[in-house]
């Protein structure tokens, strides 16, 4: 069972170098605004070389989808291949009322590229599921 992440727990916690946020909606949602702080990985960008990101290194990691729902499958998935507590963000980012930031770079990078730390060569792969 994948256990939830209030908002508000983790609002008082983005500052927190342990806590990675990881926004599974599709880039341009992302772009629109997301969790400040939160990297943009999609399902179809999770492989066994995204696993190699900094955010995957963290001792914790939020999953964020739009209502909650993709979040818990995704979360599943990545419970099972990361050394750390993963959770789904309750509501999703619909329910996040804390700070948003946008997904553009000021080096003119895509919102998938960069702060995922997921290139172009993990972008192959089923749009179904993670893995």
């Amino acid at each position: 069972m994948v256990t939830e992440t209030a908002p508000e727990e983790l609002e008082s916690r983005l500052d927190d170098e342990e806590v990675a946020v990881v926004d599974i909606r599709d880039s341009s949602s992302y772009a629109a605004g997301h969790v400040d702080g939160a990297v943009n990985v999609p399902p179809n960008r999770l492989s066994p070389a995204a696993l190699d990101a900094p955010w995957a290194a963290a001792e914790e990691v939020v999953v964020s989808c739009y209502v909650g729902k993709s979040s818990k499958r995704v979360a599943a998935v990545l419970s099972e291949r990361l050394d750390a507590d993963v959770s789904s963000l309750r509501g999703g980012f619909d329910a996040w009322d804390g700070p948003v930031d946008d997904g553009r770079e000021s080096d003119g990078r895509g919102p998938s590229e960069g702060p995922s730390g997921v290139g172009d060569e993990a972008a192959s792969g089923s749009t179904d599921a993670p893995f």
